[in-house]
């Protein structure tokens, strides 16, 4: 006879008693299939009801082929004998899910004729109840089990709970073993890590001494070396400055150089200067068109900007409720496992209870007396065993609802994982069309600065040109009034040179190609160089260091009249000519002699005249 448990689980049932209130208890539902091969094959159903609480509580039910058939017929059922156990067990199940509603739709009903569940006869009913009345789908009578069944069903129980305690016992030594050699373990670690911390230390202290040692010398060392090296950049330092006193020399002669070559580049820069001009005006207008396709650039970026944000805040509280979805699932693991310790101590406690009732067991043929005492310590410990079963059924209970709530949360987690992917590639598309912006924007700020920097060289030059003609001015006017008073001073000569010499005689200073002044009316632009010859006179009879004989030469009415305007542009220089009476120098001032990198050369005046001017100068010194 072999038995193959179909089901086993605690169901609420409610017992009604004849002219008793209605009550409900839980009780254990066992269903076997029993397979009989003794002369002919047979398959028995049986069902058996406990209550955890009362060892004594036991109802058994066998149900053959032929008391199936009866009960098919009476009940009006659908099904046959084969598929009969799984739809009771699907009606069990569907009442254990409804049982802790306030209204369930399945229950189960223990009906018997007497008051109390005395060892009389009681009837299963699956019950559905409707608005309109109750339906009992199905109702099964059970046997109150005999003195042998119980003893029986007794001996399975302590049986069991043996085995679960050997179990236990071994796993308890296991346990202890490995925390033992886990504890030699770490100690030995530790010995040895102890060890290796003050070699360690050791090893520091010695190693930082030698640091130190070190450092000194090599500051001392340093030392030397920075003495040694600031004598050597002294006298590095006066060989550049006399090195640099000779190219400030050789760089004065080049700018006097330069000087001619300025006057032909100041016609050019003013036709550039007019070129720039209408250049500078396209820019400009250039410059607002893009000024306006930035404005609108900017706007774009500053919406995309808010949308992005936007959308990293809804990331934010996305990721937030994510972690506490995740907090709460380990709050409900770590609430699991502080369930599955109140039930290893209330199993603990049942063994404790088996121990003494094996106890209780050895020594009944010698205490009999004792009875009434032994079953009121029974009595204690039953009250004892249905309180831990109530606290079980009530951790069962919230562990199925923990379980529901986690699969809704984990679709709920599915849900928002796919909603974060598809916000996810919005944020990606829209990241690189604003990296698309940004490089058109940076593209066209960079075309914005190269035009800033085109009209900045085109201003500088503008300026420089400016400059340079400021000084051509000053030397132009500089010129006229040395021309002028050379004038005048040989007008104040003339009557003793006429008597001298004659009117085609020529300096020696002057050139042999240049044509004489006559006074028959013939005018003839005056040159730099013919000034700079007729500059030398004065300079040389002030001086009286050399005595040349000099050429008179009368100067056309023209040449009066355009010396007369240039002293009366030269007024506010008066002051220098005074200054040179006096004994100061002669000649440009030094700022007209620097030299200057974009600097452009002067048109007309050539080399010789240049070599004069700072012959003039020197001679004057």
């Amino acid at each position: 006879m072999a038995a193959e448990r179909i089901f086993d689980r605690a169901v609420s049932v409610r017992v009604r008693g004849c002219g008793c209130e209605e009550r409900r208890l839980n009780v254990r539902v066992n269903i076997e299939l029993l397979s009989i091969s003794n002369p002919v094959q047979k398959k028995d159903l049986a069902v058996r009801l406990t209550d955890d609480t009362d060892p004594f509580f036991l109802y058994n039910l066998v149900i053959s082929e032929e008391d199936f058939q009866s009960l098919k017929s009476q009940q009006g059922l659908l099904v046959d004998f084969s598929a009969f156990p799984q739809k009771f067990i699907d009606l069990l199940q569907q009442c254990i899910q409804e049982q802790n509603k306030d209204i369930p739709r399945f229950l189960l009903q223990l009906v018997s004729s007497a008051p109390a569940l005395d060892h009389t006869p009681v009837s299963l009913n699956v019950v559905e109840t409707n608005p309109f009345k109750h339906l009992t789908h199905l109702s099964l009578k059970f046997l109150p089990g005999s003195d042998a069944e119980i003893k029986k069903f007794l001996a399975n129980c302590l049986k069991c709970l043996k085995e679960d305690k050997m179990m236990l016992e071994e796993k308890l030594k296991r346990t202890e073993e490995d925390l033992t050699r886990q504890l030699s373990y770490t100690q030995q670690s530790l010995s040895e890590k102890s060890r290796e911390l003050e070699k360690l230390k050791n090893e520091w202290t010695s190693y930082t001494t030698a640091l130190s040692n070190k450092h000194s010398q090599e500051l001392t060392s340093e030392k030397e070396r920075a003495l040694q090296a600031q004598t050597q950049y002294q006298q590095q330092h006066e060989q550049q400055k006399k090195e640099l006193e000779n190219l400030h020399q050789k760089s004065i002669q080049q700018l006097q150089n330069r000087l001619s070559e300025l006057e032909v580049i100041n016609k050019d820069l003013t036709e550039r200067r007019y070129k720039g001009d209408s250049t500078v005006r396209e820019l400009k207008a250039k410059l607002s068109g893009l000024e306006d396709e930035c404005q609108r650039a900017k706007q774009e970026v500053l919406s995309l900007r808010r949308e992005n944000t936007t959308l990293d805040a809804e990331c934010h509280e996305k990721e937030k409720l994510i972690n506490q979805l995740q907090t709460r699932v380990a709050v409900l693991e770590q609430e699991i496992k502080d369930k599955d310790q109140l039930v290893t101590r209330t199993k603990e406690v049942l063994d404790v209870t088996q121990e003494q009732k094996v106890i209780l067991e050895e020594s009944t043929e010698e205490k009999l007396r004792h009875i009434e005492k032994l079953e009121t310590t029974i009595k204690s410990l039953s009250a004892e065993l249905l309180k831990a079963n109530e606290i079980i059924k009530k951790l069962q209970g919230d562990l199925k609802t923990l379980m529901s709530k986690l699969k809704l949360k984990n679709t709920v987690t599915i849900q928002q994982e796919k909603l974060l992917a598809e916000k996810e590639e919005k944020l990606q598309k829209e990241q690189k069309e604003s990296q698309e912006m940004g490089q058109s924007l940076r593209m066209k700020e960079q075309e914005v600065c190269k035009l800033q920097e085109q009209l900045e060289n085109t201003i500088q030059k503008l300026e420089e040109s400016k400059q340079l003609l400021k000084t051509n001015e000053n030397v132009i006017t500089w010129l006229n009034r040395q021309l002028s008073e050379v004038q005048m001073a040989k007008k104040l000569d003339s009557p003793a040179s006429a008597h001298a010499g004659g009117r085609a005689a020529v300096s020696p200073l002057s050139m042999p190609d240049r044509p004489s002044f006559h006074s028959s009316g013939l005018s003839h632009p005056i040159s730099p160089l013919y000034a700079f010859q007729n500059f030398l006179e004065p300079i040389h009879s002030k001086n009286g260091n050399s005595q040349c004989p000099v050429s008179k030469v009368q100067l056309n009415s023209q040449l009066l009249k355009a010396t007369r305007c240039s002293d009366a542009r030269t007024a506010p220089a008066a002051g220098h000519a005074a200054n040179k009476e006096n004994g100061e120098q002669l000649g440009l001032e030094s700022k007209y002699l620097k030299k200057k990198d974009d600097s452009i050369p002067l048109r007309g005046l050539s080399q010789n005249t240049l070599n004069l001017v700072s012959c003039a100068v020197l001679q004057s010194t």
